[in-house]
């Protein structure tokens, strides 16, 4: 089967440029939500509003990589096409509900610190399911990425409702368990399908099911809500979510997972300044030295992997 070349350029430069890029828009997805929030729409709408004004870009997208990849003699089989749906169902619908749920009830900038635990989630499901050890290096990345969570988490159990504090904080936690989940499935999948076509077709699947759920929840309602929530929506839509996913999906094609992981390093931090900007958050003592723990952690996980990577070679 021949392997799917996308046009784009391939220098490292341009890669990393755009994944740096992509993970502060990434970050403003917490920001936008909690900012929706305020507006009084529910989790399930928010997230069916944000999907419905990304689908379009994702539809166009997938329909332009299929006449491509005739071109080029790239089918997909009946398994690509369930392990693509599978994933994305799992990576985009039951990670941001889950997401978007516990935004309820911690702030923006606690949210992307959990989240970004993910690296830490990824070397553990590859150890529990396919039996790869842990080395010493990973091991310290585990314990400081903890470490710093556990500060964080207690200076915020001070100042906040506990119960539900610690509710948010565990959906937001298993949010990052099944975005996680997705990075290990998608990862032999992505360089032979291609960044484009595998996010498009992933996305279209999570919104469909989004779409569901919101039915079943609402009635399928879509009208009804200031129009400060359309903005946000629409905003999550492309600046959060369509332009990011593609411009991180490509870096890590071209430079791989583990220098995007480095570069996406930026993200906790991003989030923490636009939440003291637009949401009037701020950051204690503890929270600060958790999250530089966590994003410690994260750099140990990622250059271990990237000297591993370089050994091979």
């Amino acid at each position: 089967m021949k392997s799917y070349q996308p046009t784009i350029t391939n220098t490292p430069y341009w890669a990393a440029t755009i994944t740096f890029i992509g993970s502060v828009f990434f970050s403003t997805k917490a920001v936008l939500v909690k900012l929706a929030y305020q507006y009084g729409v529910d989790s399930a709408s928010l997230l069916a509003l944000r999907m419905a004004f990304a689908m379009p870009f994702y539809i166009f997208f997938a329909f332009r990589e299929k006449r491509k990849s005739k071109a080029i003699g790239l089918q997909l089989s009946r398994k690509d096409w369930t392990q693509m749906i599978l994933l994305g169902i799992t990576g985009f619908y039951v990670a941001s509900m889950l997401d978007f749920l516990g935004l309820q009830y911690i702030s923006a900038g606690f949210e992307r610190l959990i989240l970004f635990t993910y690296p830490t989630i990824v070397v553990l499901i590859i150890w529990i399911f396919f039996g790869e050890k842990i080395n010493k290096t990973q091991l310290t990345a585990l314990i400081l990425t903890y470490l710093g969570i556990g500060l964080a988490f207690a200076e915020n159990m001070q100042t906040s409702n506990q119960k539900n504090f610690i509710l948010g904080a565990s959906l937001v936690f298993a949010c990052a368990i099944a975005y996680a989940s997705y990075l290990v499935g998608s990862g032999r999948l992505l360089p032979r399908i291609g960044t484009i076509r595998y996010t498009s077709i992933s996305m279209i699947a999570a919104a469909l099911t989004i779409f569901l759920h919101n039915g079943i929840a609402n009635g399928f309602e879509w009208f009804g809500f200031a129009w400060q929530v359309y903005l946000f929506a629409f905003l999550m839509a492309t600046l959060a979510t369509v332009i990011p996913s593609f411009m991180i999906g490509e870096g890590i094609r071209i430079i791989g997972s583990s220098n995007a992981s480095i570069i996406g390093s930026i993200g906790p931090i991003s989030t923490i300044i636009l939440a003291y900007i637009f949401l009037d958050e701020r950051l204690g003592i503890l929270q600060w030295i958790g999250t530089l723990l966590v994003i410690s952690g994260v750099l140990f996980i990622s250059l271990n992997k990237q000297k591993k990577r370089t050994l091979k070679e």
